[in-house]
């Protein structure tokens, strides 16, 4: 897989790279929507998401592409949560909710408002702030005995966690997770969006941090609140995934290095100022392997090409390090379910 690539991705190509999202988000989102009869196909088409792609489980889609159908979903069934509670948060919700904590000062008090707010405006879920010591944690109170699904503890909390990172100007590290359900199939996407150490089938659902994040300022006001909203909430899901961690650190670190020049393990600790065996470590507690790392890069980096550029199969297959084009479509049907012909032909509508 490693010969020379005659043409190294462009720093434009390598800067696209805005990560993608798995299809089974997708497939999630379509749940309540197709409970009422709405056209699903017809969205997925206007968000630019072949609905031949949810018959590839192993499928992903640009974050853009999600974000748009997230949207679009929400104007449809004239609901923010997808039909996932009892009461509808109607759309608009989302950005009344951003006019409500916008001149909070402190991200404590926005928190407490902005549950507030939600809890006005959903009728199954209360969350509630609770400060343990040092540490902080928002739990998901219920009317149900029975656990949802997955997608809704999720949606609740990323919206809340995102709108959180959004007011302090960074992401907010989580200690760790919990969720009543049993683990989803995209538990992998939680992990890179909430915290490494994900429990399921616990007695509450909730989020814990530093109760030091508590007393940031809210860095946010106005006139940058209308910038936000125009991608907001979608854009949580990539924009406040852990940037700080080692597998994001590798990730920007090969995104500057044409993919045939990556450099081997040794190497890699050498330039990150470890020993191989810590660097293994550190990966280990994280979760992926440097091969993880890079197939999962030169994955999001050929979907972006097959979305964004007319480059033939073979011109992508070299620029992303493969001697042959044979061994990019081996690959790529391993990443995605799909040959990446099929992949663009889907996208395409064809």
């Amino acid at each position: 897989m490693s010969s020379p690539s005659p043409s190294p991705l462009s720093a434009a190509e390598r800067g696209a790279d805005k990560g993608t999202i798995s299809i089974s988000f997708v497939e999630e989102a379509l749940v309540g929507l197709r409970a009422r009869g709405v056209d699903a196909e017809a969205l997925l088409e206007h968000a630019g998401i072949s609905p031949e792609l949810l018959n590839a489980p192993q499928a992903r889609v640009a974050s853009s592409h999600y974000a748009a159908l997230w949207h679009s979903i929400a104007q449809a069934m004239d609901d923010e949560f997808f039909g996932m509670d009892s009461h509808r948060m109607r759309a608009g919700s989302f950005t009344l909710l951003c006019h409500s904590v916008i001149h909070c000062d402190t991200l404590e008090r926005a928190l407490r408002r902005a549950l507030r707010f939600l809890r006005l405006v959903l009728d199954d879920f209360e969350g509630v702030l609770v400060r343990d010591g040092n540490s902080a944690r928002v739990v998901l109170l219920e009317r149900c005995a029975e656990p949802r699904r997955a997608f809704a503890y999720g949606t609740f909390l990323i919206i809340l966690h995102g709108l959180a990172c959004w007011l302090v100007g960074r992401r907010i590290a989580l200690d760790h997770a919990a969720f009543r359900c049993s683990e989803p199939s995209y538990s992998g996407e939680w992990r890179v969006l909430f915290s490494p150490d994900l429990r399921f089938g616990q007695a509450e659902t909730e989020i814990v941090f530093p109760a030091d994040y508590l007393g940031m300022p809210n860095v946010q006001n106005e006139r940058t609140m209308k910038v936000f909203l125009r991608s907001a909430p979608a854009n949580f899901l990539v924009k406040y995934r852990n940037s700080d961690g080692l597998v994001a650190r590798i990730r920007r670190l090969l995104r500057d290095i044409p993919p045939d020049a990556w450099p081997d393990f040794e190497t890699l600790a050498q330039q990150m100022h470890f020993s191989p065996s810590t660097l293994r470590r550190h990966l280990l507690e994280e979760g992926p392997s440097y091969q993880a790392i890079k197939d999962d890069l030169r994955r999001d980096l050929a979907i972006s090409q097959l979305c964004h550029s007319d480059k033939s199969v073979l011109d992508i297959a070299l620029d992303l390090g493969f001697a042959e084009a044979s061994a990019f479509h081996r690959a790529f049907k391993k990443w995605t379910g799909a040959r990446p012909g099929e992949y663009r032909r889907a996208l395409a509508g064809q």
